[in-house]
Order: C-alpha cells, then structure tokens, then sequence
C-alpha cells in the first residue's frame, strides 16, 4: 500500500538510503528490513518511512527523524551495527546514503489522513 508519511513542521530530518541489491538471497535481508523498522519506531525522534524497491533491485528508502541526535543513536543501535555490515558485505552491491535537514515541504498527498505538513504550515509550491 502506498502512503506518505506524515511529518511534523520543519525542520526536520531525512534519511536517504538508496541502494541496488547484490544477485543473492535476500530472505534475511527482507526479515532484517521489518526488525530495523520495528527497532526505528522504538525511538521517540522517528517520524515514519517511504521504502520503494524496484523489481530491478535498485530502491530508495527516506526516513524521517526528528534531530540529528536520533538519527545517530540509531546508527549505534547493536541490530542496526550489524544490519549495516551484512549490507555492505553481502546484501547490496551499490548504496549511498544520505542525511538531510527538511526546511521546508508541500503538496498533497492522496490519503488526507496522511497528510504531510504541508497543509498544516501553509506550504506553496513557490
């Protein structure tokens, strides 16, 4: 089901994970993603998540986070530590990741119940 995550006013902060998956067995990796995501609700600075994976194996993966302080404490969760060496070592065969600061969103997302901030802080398009 597609959806967009609900965010609060700027700022706040992106996670960009885009990656393209190695020719391997991905039945961990698979049951990996869902613990990293039950482990990034645990923290009170997670917001939500936008994965998208394409049947080529290339994805992208944004995930909102309140401060930059959770964003690294996250990176340091044990689970996590490992998660990233298995991706580096076996799962993916490309990745890049990168962290920024939301000063400022708008649109209109299809599902008014998960409404990002926009409508909530008056964005425009200009």
């Amino acid at each position: 089901m597609a959806y967009i995550a609900k965010t609060p006013k700027p700022p706040y902060y992106a996670v960009v994970f885009t990656s393209i998956n190695a020719d391997v067995d991905h039945t961990e990796h698979t049951a990996m993603y869902r613990r990293m995501v039950e482990i990034a609700e645990s923290f009170e600075g997670y917001i939500g998540i936008e994965p998208a994976r394409n049947p080529d194996g290339s994805g992208v993966a944004v995930i909102y986070w309140k401060d930059l302080a959770t964003i690294q404490a996250f990176a340091r969760h044990p689970e996590h530590m490992i998660a990233k060496r298995k991706g580096r070592e076996i799962w993916y065969s490309h990745y890049l990741i990168r962290i920024c600061k939301v000063e400022r969103d708008y649109g209109r997302p299809e599902d008014p119940e998960s409404i990002s901030s926009a409508a909530e802080s008056g964005g425009t398009d200009a």
